[in-house]
């Protein structure tokens, strides 16, 4: 995907601070669904020594966008990852144009179940299934 094709889908930047300013900037749009989808672009800092995205990056990436639709389920309550399970399905390499697309399974009062996955060109690069606690404080452990 191209720098224009994102400018034509509305992408917009998302302000996050702490560790999301190393890999970002996660970028979101609404699908024809009305349903938030994420993106990072890929450049040469996201690699690891085998010259594909790290697995820490897709991981760090599928975390952030679950805890984003966790919070908005629970109506914007801080909400914590108790287990987060990550599958590495396929390969994405710098400048790859990589998109995610989360869904709740299941929500309670106090927790909520989301999947997301990680695609970059229609190709299904990783997905995940998390465990999220809504949490009343900011501070309060899992």
């Amino acid at each position: 995907m191209t720098t224009q094709d994102i400018a034509t889908q509305e992408w917009r930047e998302m302000k996050i601070d702490g560790f999301m300013t190393l890999i970002g900037p996660l970028l979101r749009t609404k699908d024809a669904d009305q349903q938030y989808r994420y993106a990072l672009q890929t450049n040469e800092s996201h690699k690891n020594h085998l010259g594909s995205i790290h697995g820490g990056v897709l991981t760090s990436l599928l975390d952030q966008v679950i805890a984003i639709t966790a919070w908005n389920a629970a109506d914007r309550q801080p909400t914590v990852t108790v287990q987060m399970e990550t599958r590495f399905l396929g390969v994405a390499r710098a400048g790859d144009f990589l998109t995610l697309q989360p869904s709740i399974r299941q929500a309670t009062r106090s927790l909520v179940f989301v999947d997301a996955d990680i695609t970059c060109d229609d190709r299904l690069v990783a997905s995940a299934s998390a465990v999220m606690k809504i949490s009343k404080t900011s501070g309060e452990t899992p």
